[in-house]
């Protein structure tokens, strides 16, 4: 009963998002749709027929009221479409959407995993070396790429490893000589092509996780069954199991709302290596007003960061026996 009470919260909570979404993004200055249809009109187009030719390209009429187009809005989501493009006229939005969707869920989840991973391994070990030279110096250096935005790094990257040191390729997720699909060749482009993205993501993050770690292997090393486990004769590995386990609770919950936040994209990093992910159309869809696009991709990023906060809870609730009490 509780969980189905906790989904449909979240149900809730994406229903106002989305018309929240709809609402602020038509009160931007300007209107895409309008200003095609007084250039029709500037070309000598009827009226009417200007009217249906905005039509049959972004299936809305310029005439309708916001009160009206949000009706239409809901019911076409109930069905499945998410609009047609006013950029890529013509092109429906959930197409657009899953043929970016790969390239950021593959960029950025490899990011999220590799940071976490190294950002708990550095952080239990300068819990473990508490107050020595190696505590100093790791929580500086931690601290500093913390406050380095991803993009800054990005750029760092790109300058030195791209025009300095051509050691990796510029623009684009592959190379323009080979075939897309599973083949070794293609595979192996994307792969080579992914490395100083996934490295700006990494060294962006890591920080973070390295500092919210420390700080719960700390609070740990303080609790009491960490002294009953050295009473109690329990093997360093033994011990170190457990300050891991109960380190990375309290983690747990911000591992799995990134992981939803991934369908938002690393929108710099993408505009800086020119990844066409979700991030990229984003920036994109916003530059140009593309409102079809962005509603569709602000839907997608809040109900995965809604979802996930939902499974989170759930799965929490089952790994921290405390919880269940």
């Amino acid at each position: 009963m509780r969980v189905v009470r906790r989904f449909g919260v979240s149900l809730l909570m994406i229903w106002m998002v989305m018309t929240i979404t709809f609402f602020m993004i038509r009160l931007m200055p300007g209107n895409p749709i309008m200003d095609a249809y007084l250039s029709l009109l500037q070309q000598g187009v009827p009226s009417q027929e200007a009217m249906a030719q905005i039509h049959v390209l972004y299936d809305v009429y310029p005439n309708q009221s916001v009160l009206t187009q949000y009706v239409l809005y809901v019911w076409h989501l109930l069905h499945g479409n998410f609009g047609t493009s006013i950029v890529y006229a013509g092109r429906p939005v959930l197409p657009l959407i899953l043929a970016s969707a790969p390239w950021t869920l593959m960029l950025v989840s490899i990011g999220i995993t590799i940071s976490f991973f190294i950002g708990l391994f550095l952080g239990v070990l300068i819990a473990l070396n508490r107050n020595t030279w190696f505590d100093n110096v790791m929580s500086q250096i931690a601290s500093i790429f913390h406050g380095i935005p991803n993009y800054v790094t990005g750029f760092i990257f790109l300058y030195f490893f791209t025009v300095m040191l051509p050691w990796f390729p510029f623009g684009n997720i592959y190379g323009n000589t080979v075939t897309p699909g599973l083949n070794f060749p293609f595979i192996a482009s994307v792969a080579y092509h992914s490395v100083l993205p996934i490295a700006a993501y990494v060294f962006g993050a890591f920080g973070t996780w390295t500092l919210s770690t420390k700080s719960a292997a700390v609070a740990v090393l303080g609790d009491d069954f960490i002294q009953a486990d050295k009473i109690r004769g329990l093997t360093p590995g033994q011990q170190l199991d457990h300050l891991i386990h109960n380190s990375v609770l309290p983690l747990f919950t911000g591992f799995v709302l990134s992981l939803g936040m991934m369908f938002g994209g690393a929108v710099f990093i993408e505009e800086t290596f020119t990844i066409p992910g979700l991030g990229y159309l984003i920036a994109q869809s916003t530059s140009q007003r593309d409102y079809p696009v962005m509603q569709g991709c602000f839907l997608l990023l809040s109900s995965a960061v809604i979802l996930a906060n939902f499974l989170a809870d759930m799965l929490y609730s089952r790994i921290d026996p405390r919880i269940r009490v």
